[in-house]
């Protein structure tokens, strides 16, 4: 399927490539996704929990993204915004030209058939019991009138599942059935694919087979593929990944193939904090605890870079008078 890492850089070039074939051209391809001040408050019997609070992303066409996050940190909020679950409160959500706030029941059924596909964690929720594998790629393509049996061998190729055509899901192991969602919800060619904890139930060996379909559907169909996760590991199977925290983007870690001096491709990873358009970033929490940082800190401009310090936790004269 060519996942292996050794073809990383090939697959970044594929994805790019098909990618512009798909947008009509290199100036088309920034922001296939963008999120601007995302914030999503869900309301129970008076109480208010804020979920997103003005959450930034930016995601380019054709891109392979993990957004990573614990429990509660609001990336399943997000990806319901995003795949047209749910809507935000307010900010911006713009996905391949569908702003997403606001937007009416018929122009939401018409994006989620033709713009996004969806893989979620259970396997049950992605296909029918009763289909085979190559049944369940057809049927969405059935039900827009566009039935492509070949297609459908193809997608089941793509994603290394050919020889389980004919298995129905009790036939098939997790992995089988994972592999196979994502030619279905690859069935009617859309611009984004989201996955909601696709490996979650499955075991590391098993999980790189997903990640490997995943990284073949993008560099040959040119979709963005977008995985959320609450895997922290996951940047090993993606070019970039974005951690989430308390509702908002946090850090973000990038992943790049590069030809070194003797003329082999090495792989460099880089980890970034993330700063908003408001000069705000959340600094990591193991840094936060070493140095045991509350309340307020100290700023020192260098030339080079910015000097975080402890505050002082005496009261100066003034508070004390």
């Amino acid at each position: 399927m060519g996942s292996a890492d050794s073809t990383l850089a090939d697959l970044e070039r594929r994805a790019a490539a098909r990618a512009a074939a798909r947008a009509g051209g290199q100036d088309r391809l920034s922001g296939h996704i963008v999120c601007d001040g995302l914030v999503r408050i869900f309301r129970t019997e008076g109480v208010e929990v804020v979920a997103l609070q003005g959450l930034d992303l930016v995601v380019d066409r054709g891109e392979l993204l993990a957004v990573v996050g614990a429990s509660g940190s609001g990336k399943s909020t997000m990806l319901n915004i995003l795949s047209g679950l749910d809507e935000p409160t307010a900010g911006m959500a713009r996905v391949a030209g569908y702003e997403l706030l606001g937007m009416s029941a018929r122009k939401r059924l018409e994006y989620r058939r033709r713009i996004v596909g969806f893989v979620w964690q259970q396997t049950a929720r992605n296909l029918l019991p009763y289909l085979t594998a190559r049944e369940n790629v057809e049927l969405p393509m059935r039900l827009a009138g566009s039935r492509k049996r070949d297609r459908a061998m193809e997608l089941l190729d793509m994603v290394g599942v050919t020889g389980r055509a004919d298995a129905r899901p009790d036939q098939m192991s997790g992995g089988e059935q994972q592999r196979c969602a994502v030619a279905v919800a690859l069935a009617n060619d859309p611009e984004v694919l989201f996955a909601d904890e696709p490996t979650g139930e499955l075991d590391e060996a098993t999980a790189d087979e997903v990640f490997g379909a995943l990284r073949t559907v993008n560099a040959e169909l040119g979709v963005t593929v977008v995985v959320v996760t609450h895997d922290m590991n996951v940047a090993g199977h993606v070019r970039r990944a974005v951690a989430i925290r308390d509702g908002k983007t946090a850090s973000e870690v990038r992943r790049s193939a590069r030809i070194g001096a003797d003329g082999t491709e090495q792989h460099v990873t880089e980890e970034y904090a993330v700063l908003d358009r408001a000069g705000r970033l959340q600094l990591p929490a193991a840094f936060v605890e070493a140095l045991s940082l509350r309340d307020r800190v100290r700023l020192n401009l260098e030339p080079d870079h910015v000097e975080v310090r402890p505050g002082s936790s005496d009261r100066s004269v003034e508070d004390q008078a």
